[in-house]
């Protein structure tokens, strides 16, 4: 069996919902220094790229925020083929949130293409292509 690994190239990034996507933004950027990369709009909603060196937090509107420990709602790994990741995961019997690749053509130039599965804790796993 193949892991993962052999189908993604680096850490994307990390997501986490915002209950103010405003303050949310003001606060990395002015207090922390990170970059505001974009802000794209996903449906009725937004979402923000925030950047510090290396990490990049994913961070957006519209959905329950847990306000506690534990937050973070996912990691994103980096791929450049969502469709043989995809195929992987199912072969090596991940569970898998996503029951096919899904898309958001709003995010950074021409979209994205992901999948998610969970992991042992019931986080979740994002593997994601920047089309």
């Amino acid at each position: 069996m193949t892991p993962m690994s052999a189908y993604v190239t680096d850490f994307q990034h990390s997501g986490m919902p915002a209950k103010d996507l405003d303050e949310t933004i003001e606060f990395y950027t002015q207090k922390l220094g990170f970059e505001l990369v974009g802000i794209y709009p996903n449906g009725q909603n937004r979402c923000a790229f925030l950047r510090y060196g290396c990490l990049t937090i994913e961070t957006w509107e519209g959905d329950s925020v847990a306000m506690r420990d534990g937050a973070i709602n996912h990691w994103a790994l980096d791929t450049p083929d969502i469709d043989a990741a995809f195929e992987n995961a199912k072969a090596l019997g991940l569970e898998l949130k996503d029951s096919q690749v899904r898309s958001i053509p709003t995010f950074w130039n021409n979209g994205i293409r992901y999948s998610n599965v969970y992991g042992p804790n019931r986080e979740i796993i994002e593997f994601c292509q920047i089309v």
